[in-house]
């Protein structure tokens, strides 16, 4: 990739920084891409149609000498080649002043660009918690390999600096001792333990996804005994990467996750049916805003696939309509979801099938 392109990772960190930005106006753009020649070619094109869109809203906001520095880092993301020949699936480019973020996605993003006093940021919200999306960990006694992704895809991602990609070198006792099994239980548990604490330091708790554990079967038992990486999941796949190809890795992997992510998804919706019967829960747009402008909302649902215009005030969670052609309006439904978060609140984007009513929203009260 060219090195003029920074792209960053899409993690709990980088999503709460974009919605603890007070930078205005806020600029959003959202794509699909493609990983491949030919298709890729018409990526830089439709963004600079969307540049388009976003450059017309901004200036019925403002003057084009302020819209100017703003626009400019998009404009450059335009131009530069060697990014859009190492593009994925989706496209996150967020910018306002002083702050300009590039998030390459393994997932398809439908096309939006919108000027807003505050970011449009479900479609990042359901693609770290809610679109079953998970972390897949390779181990052996010789290598440290991690995956990311979900049921449509599953690739090798770069460790970082502080995971061991290898044991180290066996002590002067080990080596005496190399016949004996007990030294050779004792190197590698040291190894496991090195593993189980730098992955979850750097990765597992940024990023919150469930991590699965591809190993031989002899190595789960042990390495589940001693992780205390609570994002582990129960059930691992008996078998490392490296023995697998691509695609086989993704289906047997997602086979795996796929009950425990419907599982997760069946207990956010009974835990709201308990709220509700006890009069914690409501699907009533209003009275929801109201309990989150008031820091009242434990746990919000919202549908993935439904988007109304307007603004809410996060004072009084008041509901203000969306005005015709006005260029500088959200998502109420991620204003809210962005509301919760800040309140301390759980957010949870769920299919539409997934949603226990038809409202959009669903949510369980503190008190």
């Amino acid at each position: 990739m060219d090195a003029s392109t920074r792209t960053d990772r899409l993690d709990q960190n980088a999503l709460s920084e974009l919605l603890s930005s007070e930078a205005r106006p806020c600029l959003s753009v959202y794509m699909p891409t493609h990983r491949r020649h030919p298709e890729n070619q018409q990526d830089p094109i439709r963004f600079r149609q969307l540049l388009k869109e976003l450059t017309a809203s901004l200036r019925h906001a403002m003057p084009d000498e302020a819209a100017k520095p703003l626009l400019e880092p998009f404009e450059a993301l335009a131009e530069d080649r060697g990014f859009w020949n190492h593009t994925q699936d989706g496209l996150a480019v967020l910018g306002a002043p002083g702050l300009f973020r590039v998030f390459v996605l393994q997932r398809p993003l439908a096309e939006l660009a919108i000027v807003a006093d505050s970011f449009h940021t479900k479609p990042l919200r359901r693609y770290l918690q809610s679109a079953g999306r998970y972390q897949v960990l390779g181990l052996s006694l010789n290598s440290v390999r991690l995956f990311e992704g979900d049921r449509n895809g599953l690739d090798e991602i770069v460790l970082a600096p502080g995971v061991p990609r290898a044991p180290s070198e066996p002590s002067a006792t080990d080596a005496a001792e190399s016949q004996s099994n007990t030294a050779a239980r004792s190197h590698t548990e040291r190894f496991f333990r090195a593993v189980d604490r730098a992955v979850l330091e750097h990765h597992s708790r940024p990023c919150g996804l469930p991590l699965m554990l591809a190993a031989l079967p002899e190595h789960q038992p042990l390495f589940h005994e001693l992780s205390h990486n609570p994002f582990l999941m129960t059930a691992g796949l008996p078998q490392h990467p490296a023995t697998l190809s691509g695609e086989e890795l993704r289906r047997r992997a997602w086979e795996i996750a796929l009950p425990e992510h419907q599982a997760k998804q069946a207990a956010w919706a009974d835990a709201f049916a308990v709220a509700r019967a006890k009069g914690l829960g409501s699907e009533t747009l209003a009275e929801v805003a109201h309990a989150a402008a008031a820091g009242r909302v434990a746990m919000l649902l919202i549908e993935a696939e439904r988007e109304l215009p307007g603004r809410i005030d996060p004072t009084t969670g008041r509901i203000d309509p969306a005005e015709l052609g006005h260029p500088r309006v959200d998502d109420v439904l991620d204003d809210l979801g962005a509301q919760v978060e800040k309140m301390g609140g759980e957010v949870h984007v769920l299919p539409g099938d997934r949603m226990p009513g038809n409202t959009g929203v669903a949510a369980t009260f503190r008190h």
